[in-house]
């Protein structure tokens, strides 16, 4: 093999190399995850809706939030949603809890997440439910996991 046929592999190997992202292990990427949706559990619990959606959701027109029987697309339109719901008026949010939590990773960007929430109030019957969460990991410097479909339903008696 010529010098120029040797360098000309070098170059592309390491062209290659150098385009792979670095695989996330298994059980980092479950733990990140975790705490997007316990961080998204305490922003709640302190009142905060906007850094509730900030902690969790994909901040895009692309987000698409079902619930309901509503279909609710983009991140702005979410957080509108939420403040009508549990933040205009005498609208009370309670206190967010999240258990039966499983992670289970599509790949290296993706993840599915399930589990049950539970809102606890003082005057009036606690609503639960399941959900389903779509998460992609989105790189650069602030690498971070973020909701980019929400399934939630609500347990009727």
């Amino acid at each position: 093999m010529s010098a120029t046929t040797e360098l000309c592999a070098l170059v592309c190997a390491l062209s290659a190399a150098a385009c792979q992202t670095v695989p996330h292990t298994t059980e980092a990427s479950r733990e990140q995850i975790l705490g997007v949706i316990r961080a998204q559990a305490q922003a709640w619990n302190r009142g905060d809706v906007e850094a509730y959606m900030r902690e969790g959701y994909w901040d895009s027109p692309q987000l698409v939030f079902l619930s309901g029987g509503d279909d609710t697309r983009g991140f702005q339109p979410v957080l509108e949603r939420y403040i009508q719901r549990y933040q205009r008026g005498d609208a009370k949010m309670g206190h967010l809890t999240f258990d039966r939590l499983e992670v289970e990773l599509l790949g290296e960007d993706a993840a599915l997440a399930r589990g049950r929430w539970r809102l606890d109030y003082d005057d009036r019957p606690d609503p639960e439910g399941l959900f389903t969460l779509v998460l992609k990991h989105f790189s650069g410097p602030q690498a971070h996991w973020r909701i980019i479909h929400d399934h939630t339903s609500l347990k009727t008696p």
